[in-house]
């Protein structure tokens, strides 16, 4: 008996018991509301509540016990221009929010989504047909990708598990003005360009559609993905497809000859509107898209380092 107490004792004691470490919808959920909800006012690149939501993404980083990766701590600060034609405040601070997992290894994984967003109409890209002054919450549009990031940087750092590969996590400013943080972070690298291996992104995973299934697309940018996704089951329906210059700051790693995936559930009548929020997201779904996110990745993990292939 003092045998078993002291052997539960030291199950207890191990990161592999009892550790909630799988994509939980409870937490998708929190996420999600608490970057899309109206007090974030939409998460306008430049505003008080687009800081609010970058220090909400650094705390978690930090309670998961990622090292801070940014050119200041966490942080990369950049300056964004708003490209709208009649704007009175076209350059706005803005930052790219950057945490690691040092596994000592050569190369490095990126998983990233953006966390901006349209704010209360006033930068352009809206499709409200007034949309000055109305919040646009972006759900969706990002918040749900933002949740997946801060999921799989949980599975990453708690199951226990020092991977073949090192583990940086970015949450991208300024991508509705056009991937800024992201080719900010590629002119500016804080990890170097030669040693990362591929990227994941997540945008707008938080709609899906039964009869469509989540797309990843990406599948053309390595010889490797292929055989990566050759009989991977999931929870949830998926398909792929090739291309990985198109959607959203993948395609910016792509035009520097990375690898990349991309996850979307598509487009939906709420897209860049004010009507984007947070009960109408699949959380179940969504958390069967990470679920197929880290099989994918898990099996990337025993593989050698990706050669990128351009996609014809």
């Amino acid at each position: 008996m003092k045998k078993l107490i002291a052997l539960l004792g030291l199950l207890a004691s191990s990161p592999l018991f009892g550790q909630d470490y799988l994509p939980s919808t409870d937490r998708i959920s929190t996420h999600i509301k608490t970057l899309a909800s109206d007090q974030m006012k939409g998460r306008g690149t430049g505003s008080k509540e687009n800081d609010k939501a970058a220090q909400y993404i650094t705390k978690e980083f930090r309670k998961l016990g990622l090292l801070p990766m940014g050119s200041e701590g966490y942080w990369q600060p950049f300056t964004a221009r708003v490209k709208k034609v009649v704007v009175t405040d076209s350059l706005r601070k803005a930052k790219n929010v950057i945490g690691f997992i040092n596994n000592r290894a050569a190369n490095t994984i990126v998983i990233g989504a953006h966390y901006d967003h349209l704010g209360m109409g006033r930068q352009g890209s809206s499709l409200e047909p007034n949309p000055e002054g109305k919040i646009h919450n972006g759900a969706d549009d990002n918040a749900s990708g933002v949740a997946g990031l801060l999921e799989l940087a949980r599975y990453f750092s708690k199951n226990g598990v020092k991977e073949e590969y090192n583990f940086l996590f970015i949450a991208f400013g300024a991508e509705e003005l056009g991937l800024q943080g992201s080719r900010y972070f590629l002119n500016n690298p804080t990890v170097p360009l030669d040693q990362l291996n591929f990227m994941i992104c997540m945008d707008m995973i938080g709609r899906y559609n039964p009869e469509r299934g989540v797309g990843v697309g990406g599948v053309g940018t390595s010889d490797a993905w292929p055989g990566i996704f050759e009989g991977q089951e999931a929870s949830i329906k998926y398909f792929t497809d090739r291309a990985g210059n198109g959607g959203s700051d993948n395609a910016a790693f792509y035009a520097k000859g990375i690898p990349v995936l991309f996850f979307h559930t598509g487009g939906h009548e709420d897209y860049h509107k004010p009507t984007d929020d947070p009960e109408k997201i699949d959380l179940k779904s969504e958390a069967g898209i990470l679920d197929l996110e880290i099989k994918v990745i898990e099996k990337a993990l025993k593989l050698p380092k990706m050669t990128f292939t351009t996609v014809q």
